[in-house]
């Protein structure tokens, strides 16, 4: 049994995720945490990753048994790759962001100068 709230594992994995992503990294790719249900951590492989043949592997041989190692030995991590037995479920813990305000252009800078 994981001693730990969905919410807390979310921010743990969240904060050794730099560390984990290593390897991804290495090969042009990237981890992306979308959340944790029932202390089940749902990540994506982008960039290079995504999609690619051997991204299970990945998935199991080095994100699973990193998480495993630095946080709980009985982690569970499914990559959600549109595979059915894959989905992300309806509901899972991720905090929601603060939508940044649009970046002001260019033109909008200029022509406040010349306003």
């Amino acid at each position: 049994m994981i001693p730990f709230s969905d919410e807390e594992l979310y921010f743990a994995v969240k904060n050794t995720l730099p560390q984990v992503s290593t390897y991804v990294n290495s090969h042009g790719g990237g981890i992306s945490l979308l959340g944790v249900k029932d202390s089940v951590i749902y990540i994506e492989l982008v960039g290079t990753c995504s999609g690619c043949s051997m991204s299970l592997m990945t998935t199991n041989m080095v994100v699973r048994r990193e998480l495993r190692n630095l946080i709980h030995p009985e982690l569970l991590v499914i990559n959600v790759d549109g595979k059915a037995e894959n989905e992300l479920p309806n509901s899972y813990f991720a905090p929601v962001e603060e939508p940044k305000p649009p970046k002001e252009s260019i033109m909008s800078k200029v022509k406040k100068i010349f306003a």
